[in-house]
């Protein structure tokens, strides 16, 4: 009796499969595993579609016997009752996940080189901005040296007074305060105090001349 309830229970269990197998869900499951499992055609895109045991291939194969393969396949699986091809050859696209790290490490080179040119415009703007300050110290420093004090100008406007043919330079008092230069004295003659007062005003450092000298 538990012989033949056996019998029965593994009959049902390979009905029960078969029907399943025969379905479109796996029929369609069925070639996918075939062409998994073959050299030929794994290495293939290839989608599968089954509709009322109708297999419809569409994808890209790498060559017309990877094509013919793979029709054989699907015909070949049980419950097929017909094949669609619609299959193209062409070249195989690369794998996604290696299509994907590829795209992950160029965008990372990117990002570095963009980082790396960031940071040298950077140093580039810090040096320009420190060399810049440093010139610009460097012209207020001369400007600074370049200051002529009262006693230098005094100086300066006596001797050119000595050295001046028509000059009375003895009788000239000079007498500088913050660049201001007055001239006191008697001169000969009003073009001899006209000469005086263009040799002071000509003379570096005097911001003006302030003439008190007398003619006669």
């Amino acid at each position: 009796m538990q012989q033949r309830f056996a019998i029965l229970l593994s009959a049902a269990s390979l009905v029960v499969t078969a029907a399943c197998s025969q379905s479109d869900t796996g029929i369609t499951t069925a070639v996918k595993t075939k062409m998994a499992a073959d050299d030929t055609v794994k290495a293939s895109e290839i989608n599968v579609d089954t509709h009322n045991r109708v297999v419809t291939l569409n994808g890209t194969v790498g060559s017309q016997a990877e094509k013919e393969r793979a029709v054989t396949i699907a015909r070949d699986t049980n419950g097929v009752a017909s094949v669609v091809d619609d299959l193209t050859i062409g070249p195989v696209p690369a794998a996604t996940g290696g299509g994907y790290t590829e795209r992950a490490e160029d965008k990372a080179s990117e990002a570095k080189e963009k980082t790396e040119d960031a940071a040298h415009d950077a140093k580039v703007k810090t040096e320009n901005a420190a060399h810049d300050a440093k010139v610009k110290g460097e012209q207020a420093a001369d400007k600074a040296g370049e200051v002529i004090t009262d006693a230098a100008i005094t100086s300066a406007v006596k001797t050119k007074f000595l050295a001046e043919p028509g000059v009375s330079g003895l009788n000239i008092d000079v007498d500088t305060s913050n660049g201001v230069v007055t001239l006191t004295g008697k001169v000969k003659t009003q073009a001899e105090a006209n000469k005086a007062m263009s040799i002071a005003r000509d003379s570096k450092g005097v911001t003006r001349v302030v003439n008190n000298l007398k003619v006669g």
